[in-house]
């Protein structure tokens, strides 16, 4: 369980902050993306796959998930960080919305989450296609 806030997005990549208020953990997902936290307050705890033990990051602390790869994650209540991710984003969205579509199933979120998503997606399509400004005379 977390919340975001969506601050950036487009196709190619994505801010948001990211926190949650008790204890809670998954898998991180495997992504055509790489992603990067820097961890605000709190712990982030990560288990890479092929590994046999876990790190554990503190405030200040920086995480970078390469496109492809899995983890195991967890978060200590009071986590808050900021994630940044760059690559595929529409990639990210089935397996970061899977469980609100088929475990909680609260539509009421991944409507709201669609809905920020897709606005973001048209004031960046609106930038691209009003171009530069023309010069003055």
């Amino acid at each position: 369980m977390g919340s975001m806030c969506l601050l950036h997005a487009s196709l190619t990549e994505y801010v948001l902050l990211f926190g949650t208020a008790v204890d809670t953990g998954g898998h991180s997902g495997r992504y055509w993306a790489d992603i990067s936290d820097t961890i605000i307050s709190g712990t982030f705890r990560q288990w890479k796959e092929g590994t046999t033990r876990s790190e554990i990051y503190y405030p200040g602390d920086t995480i970078v998930h390469q496109s492809g790869e899995a983890t195991a994650v967890q978060w200590s209540a009071g986590t808050w960080m900021v994630e940044y991710g760059r690559g595929f984003i529409p990639s990210t969205l089935m397996f970061a919305l899977a469980d609100t579509i088929f475990s909680t199933q609260d539509f009421g979120t991944l409507f709201c989450t669609l809905r920020v998503y897709a606005k973001a997606l048209l004031l960046e399509a609106g930038a691209y296609f009003s171009g530069p400004d023309p010069p003055h005379t």
